[in-house]
C-alpha cells in the first residue's frame, strides 16, 4: 500500500511540475510575442497587415521548423533571421505551441468567382499542365499536418507571395516538392489558389 502511494505521489508531483513547466513556457512565449512578434504577427497571431503570415492555429511544430531555419540561414529573410537569432530551441518551441493555441480568423474571400478556380486547383490540380492537387498534402480542409503549414484562412496576398517564391526559387527551405508543383503553376492559378484559401 505504502509503494502505491508512493507511485501515485510521485506521479502526482511531476503532473504538476510538468503542468507549471507548460505555464512558465507559454509565460515566457507571450513575452517574447509582446516584444517583438506582435510588431508584424499581431499579439494573438492574427497579423498586422497581408505580407506578413497569419501564425494563429499554425501547427507548433512547423512554426518551430521555421524559426529554426530563419535562425540557421536555410530560410531567407534578414529581418526574421535576426529576431530567430536570439531565440533558443526551447523558445522556438514555446512560440510554436503560443500561436497554435490562437483562435483562428476566419473571412470570407473577396473575389468568389476567383476563389472559386482555386477551389478546383487545390481539391484536384490542373490534369492539363501537370500541377498536382494541394490537398494531396495539405489535406482537404486545407489545415495541414506537424510538418506541413495550415493554410486555410492565411492571406491570399501571402500565400501568392510564396507560391511565387517557390516558383523562381527565392525561398530556400521547404522547396523539394513545392518547386515542382509552383513551377507548373501560372499566376492566374496562383491568385486563385490563394484567394480560396483565405476564405477556408
Amino acid at each position: 500500500m505504502g509503494f502505491r502511494n508512493g507511485l501515485m505521489a510521485t506521479g502526482l508531483a511531476l503532473l504538476l511540475a510538468g503542468g507549471a513547466m507548460a505555464q512558465a513556457d507559454e509565460a515566457r512565449a507571450k513575452k517574447i510575442v509582446n516584444g517583438v512578434c506582435f510588431l508584424c504577427h499581431g499579439a494573438e497571431g492574427e497579423s498586422s497587415s497581408e505580407i506578413f503570415p497569419r501564425l494563429a492555429g499554425q501547427h507548433w511544430e512547423y512554426v518551430a521548423k521555421q524559426l529554426d531555419n530563419f535562425k540557421s540561414g536555410k530560410r531567407k529573410s534578414t529581418a526574421m533571421a535576426d529576431m530567430a537569432a536570439k531565440l533558443t530551441p526551447d523558445e522556438m518551441v514555446s512560440l510554436g505551441r503560443y500561436f497554435e493555441k490562437q483562435s483562428v480568423a476566419t473571412e470570407p474571400a473577396k473575389d468568389a468567382a476567383l476563389a472559386a478556380v482555386g477551389n478546383y486547383i487545390y481539391q484536384n490540380g490542373n490534369k492539363f499542365s501537370g500541377v498536382a492537387a494541394c490537398a494531396g498534402c495539405h489535406g482537404v480542409a486545407a489545415l495541414g499536418t506537424n510538418n506541413l503549414p495550415r493554410l486555410a484562412g492565411q492571406f491570399a496576398a501571402y500565400i501568392e507571395t510564396q507560391l511565387k517564391q517557390f516558383n523562381q526559387r527565392e525561398r530556400t527551405n521547404d522547396n523539394a516538392v513545392m518547386h515542382s508543383v509552383a513551377s507548373k503553376m501560372t499566376l492566374l492559378e496562383m491568385a486563385a489558389v490563394a484567394e480560396y484559401l483565405s476564405g477556408k
